[in-house]
């Protein structure tokens, strides 16, 4: 049996850590990978409030007051419906229970134990194997120059990055950021809404779009054709801890700035994903 094989059903053991980091840490993962888009939506959404309410200042109170009912209105209608919310909520204590007790800890040590500079590097390597699934959505959405970065990034980052260990497409003065696509995103660019909210276990916040997405990114992702099946979900697992190791504080911020946490990352979940599409 080859080192590699070993290696991979070694970390089995890594099924309970997903379990606990999988679904808060993913949450996280999403709403702070890229905090720019994130806090340019939400300008936008407060630089249309002040508008709205400077040209309400010359009418009437009735006039005001229907103004407001009209920005109510449009708020409401940019939430994301969530039928689910019962249930939603329970998978929601469930994952945050499996974080503090088991994932956390184990991530902590697997953090203490392996320097940074390697975690990163190992992201990377993932990030790459997942060309796949950006090159072609970014294809159906017509976006052929990104395609066509995406294919370049690859050869560059598997060459001169090692396998993909470094991100040399991106540093070096090339300038190639990665095109972050993908089938949810697709979907939506083609005027499909959210659906509703939904709470996986272990996998953390989705929509009805989104979740239909990740099923179909799952057919271009190599990692999904690695046999035997306990070799792919090793691995699958070992990923999973490794990026959620590089951020583990970040669930705990999210909750303390948070009144209603599991309303926060709901809506800031939401707003993330449709200002993903609307770039």
């Amino acid at each position: 049996m080859n080192i590699m094989k070993i290696i991979c059903r070694t970390l089995i053991f890594s099924l309970l850590c997903v379990i606990l980091l999988g679904a808060p840490c993913f949450a996280a993962e999403q709403l702070l990978s890229n905090p720019i888009q994130l806090v340019d939506y939400m300008s936008e959404q407060q630089e249309e409030l002040l508008l709205a309410v400077n040209n309400a200042g010359d009418m009437d109170a009735v006039e005001e007051e229907e103004d407001l009912d009209y920005l109510d209105e449009e708020e409401a209608l940019d939430e994301i419906a969530d039928p689910l919310e019962p249930i939603n909520r329970v998978m929601f204590q469930f994952n945050d229970k499996l974080y503090f007790w088991v994932l956390k800890p184990v991530a902590t040590g697997y953090s203490k134990v392996v320097p940074e500079p390697a975690r990163v590097s190992v992201k990377n390597f993932f990030t790459n194997l997942g060309m796949p699934i950006r090159f072609v959505n970014n294809l159906l959405q017509l976006k052929i120059k990104s395609a066509g970065n995406e294919l370049l990034r690859f050869g560059l980052n598997t060459t001169l990055g090692v396998l993909g260990l470094f991100d040399a497409a991106k540093y070096n003065n090339v300038g190639m950021p990665e095109q972050d696509e993908d089938l949810g995103q697709t979907f939506g660019a083609y005027g499909a809404g959210p659906g509703f909210y939904i709470t996986w276990p272990i996998l953390g916040p989705s929509s009805f779009r989104d979740t239909i997405g990740d099923i179909g990114d799952s057919f271009l992702d190599p990692v999904s054709y690695v046999k035997p099946t306990i070799d792919r979900i090793a691995i699958k697992a070992g990923d999973q801890i490794n990026r959620t190791s590089l951020r583990l504080e970040d669930y705990e911020k999210i909750k303390e700035d948070a009144i209603d946490p599991y309303s926060a990352i709901r809506d800031i979940y939401h707003q993330y994903r449709e200002s993903k599409i609307d770039r």
